[in-house]
């Protein structure tokens, strides 16, 4: 039991947190539930697929056209890869409840 606990510690030691993600990148623009400058998180999870909010952060410029927006805001970020997959997660965390409409961000840490 104490060897599987050894091995597991390091990964939980560097797995990357997507709150910590947007709290570094995203919270000036976006608010996880309400409207801000970008559109909440909520909003963001219930109408985009996790490759598309992976493309939009990489790549704002160009998504913004093929999703047929008239002008784009959003900078790129050039985030590491478990970054990026840290906060498409952390993301799709909020997308509403189809039973409730509260996020459901407890479940993704």
């Amino acid at each position: 039991m104490k060897k599987t606990v050894l091995l597991l510690l390091p990964i939980a030691l560097f797995a990357t947190d997507g709150k910590k993600v947007f709290e570094t990148y995203c919270w000036g623009c976006h608010h996880q539930t309400a409207v801000a400058f970008g559109p909440p998180f909520s909003e963001i999870a219930s109408k985009r697929s996790a490759e598309e909010i992976r493309a939009m952060i990489a790549d704002p410029k160009d998504v913004s056209k093929v999703f047929g927006y008239k002008r784009n805001a959003m900078p790129a970020f050039k985030l590491k890869e478990d970054e990026l997959q840290a906060i498409t997660k952390y993301i799709l965390s909020f997308k509403p409840d189809s039973n409730s409409t509260e996020h459901n961000s407890s479940k993704v840490k």
